[in-house]
């Protein structure tokens, strides 16, 4: 069974030669990305669509990005994503549309057995993480293998998101949970008392 067969059916595996070299070349763009002018906006469009495995209209990143192969990710459209995401996409990742993504945000779909014997060599494993459309990512947030977040949902800024979230909620905290369904009230109220 080769690396990909074993991270789809969420094995064990550890790097090999192949999959180093796919990252040396995705790093390479990584390297790209990261360091053109303000104005080469662009170029920064083209090197995302590069970068990714499927990107969809109106997508903006800003830099810096980073990310282990990035054609294992896909982004909808009409997304914002801020500075200094982390992608940990050895794995699937996708992105839905509509989706904000604020700065300093990680998601990662790579972890390690828990037991120091079953990660001498490396070893780790991979389950996919699927953001739906309309989701808000604040600051700060991690996102751990396997989590899908519903859409419409917002996730707080400094939350760790461990496991599922549904549509239409605000989940705070580490762990990350629940706080309250997002409802008709939320569209008088931009923030707080702050009425439209």
């Amino acid at each position: 069974m080769n690396t990909e067969e074993k991270m789809a059916k969420g094995l064990l595996w550890t790097d090999t030669g192949e999959y180093l070299q796919a990252q040396t070349k995705a790093k390479e763009l990584m390297y790209d990305f990261n360091h053109l002018r303000p104005a080469e906006k662009e170029k920064r469009v083209e090197l995302i669509h590069e970068i990714f495995g499927s990107v969809g209209e109106s997508v903006w990143i800003e830099p810096p990005l980073t990310f282990a192969r990035g054609k294992t990710v896909t982004i909808g459209d009409n997304c914002y994503i801020n500075a200094n995401l982390t992608l940990v996409d050895d794995y699937k990742i996708t992105i839905g549309n509509g989706v904000l993504i604020a700065p300093n945000v990680t998601i990662t779909v790579t972890g390690h057995p828990v037991h120091h014997e079953l990660r001498k060599h490396g070893e780790m494993y991979t389950f996919p993480v699927h953001i739906g459309d309309n989701v808000w990512i604040g600051a700060n947030v991690v996102i751990l293998p396997g989590v899908t977040v519903g859409e419409n949902s917002v996730i707080g800024a400094g939350s760790v998101v461990t496991k599922d979230i549904p549509a239409n909620v605000i989940a705070v905290g580490n762990p990350c949970r629940v706080l309250r369904e997002i409802t008709d009230k939320d569209k008088e109220y931009y923030y707080k008392d702050r009425k439209l």
